[in-house]
This record gives C-alpha cells, sequence and structure tokens, in this order.
C-alpha cells in the first residue's frame, strides 16, 4: 500500500469508529472525543485525497472538518 493508501485507512478507520460509537449509543455526538475523531479522520481522509488529486473528496473532507470544528470551538468558549 502506498503512503496516500495508509493515510485514508486511517482516516477513514477513524470516521468509522467515531459512526459506530455514535449509532450504538456509546457516544454522544456533542462529545469533544466525537468530534475530534470526526476531525482527524476526516482531515487525513483529505490529506489522502489531496495526495491522489481527488478533488471532490477533498472538498467533502474539508467541509466535514469544518462543520465538526464549528461545534468544537463553540463548546469550549
Amino acid at each position: 500500500m502506498s503512503l496516500s493508501d495508509w493515510i485514508g485507512t486511517i482516516g477513514v478507520t477513524l470516521l468509522l469508529i467515531a459512526f459506530a460509537l455514535n449509532i450504538t449509543k456509546k457516544i454522544n455526538p456533542d462529545t469533544t472525543t466525537y468530534l475530534l475523531l470526526n476531525i482527524f479522520g476526516a482531515g487525513l481522509a483529505g490529506v489522502s485525497s489531496y495526495m491522489i488529486q481527488f478533488w471532490p473528496f477533498v472538498v467533502l473532507e474539508s467541509v466535514w472538518v469544518i462543520a465538526s470544528l464549528i461545534p468544537l470551538f463553540k463548546k469550549n468558549k
């Protein structure tokens, strides 16, 4: 596997962990842990997408990071 594959795999794994924990009610989506899993997961997936120049996912993952950062900043004000 290439470096971009590893980075993307780790990112998507973090996103899926957040999703699985949320759907099984083990974590609330407004917790810092959930938001950080989404930020780092989407960030890594976005970097991977950038590395392979897959621009639609670069945009998607960038929006995902921003959407997760907003409630994190509001929560920690």
